[in-house]
C-alpha cells in the first residue's frame, strides 16, 4: 500500500510540475524522501499525535494499538529522515517533532508551486 502512495505522490509532483511549466529545481530531491516517509498512515498519526508534545514510546503504542515493535519501527524511520527527534529522560525515551526540519520540508514543498 506504501509503494501505492508513494507512485501516487510522485506522480501529482511530475503533474504539477509538468502543468506549471517550471524549470527542474533541486527541491524536489528534499520533497520526494519526505513524502515517501510521511505517506504511511501509522507515520502520519504518529506526527499528529506529537504535534502539540514530546511521548514516550508506550504513549504511542497505547494510541496506535499496535505492537510495539511496530511503533519502534516506525520511530526510527521519522528519527532517521530527522522528522523526529528523541531525547533521553530516566528510562524513557521522549520523541517528539523537529519543528525546524518540518518547517524546511514546507518551504521546498511551497518552492515548488
Amino acid at each position: 500500500m506504501t509503494n501505492k502512495y508513494n507512485q501516487i505522490a510522485y506522480q501529482y509532483i511530475l503533474i504539477c510540475y509538468l502543468i506549471m511549466n517550471k524549470k527542474p529545481c533541486i527541491n524536489i530531491t528534499w520533497v520526494l524522501p519526505f513524502l515517501k516517509t510521511i505517506s504511511d498512515e501509522n507515520r502520519l498519526k504518529i506526527i499528529c499525535f506529537l504535534k502539540n508534545w514530546g511521548k514516550c514510546v508506550c504513549e504511542i503504542v497505547n494510541f496506535l494499538n499496535i505492537p510495539q515493535n511496530l511503533v519502534s519501527h516506525h520511530l526510527k524511520k521519522l528519527k532517521d529522515s530527522e522528522i523526529l527527534i528523541s531525547k533521553k529522560q530516566w528510562l524513557n525515551v521522549i520523541y517528539s517533532i523537529n519543528h525546524k526540519k518540518i518547517n524546511q520540508h514546507i518551504s521546498h514543498f511551497n518552492d515548488l508551486f
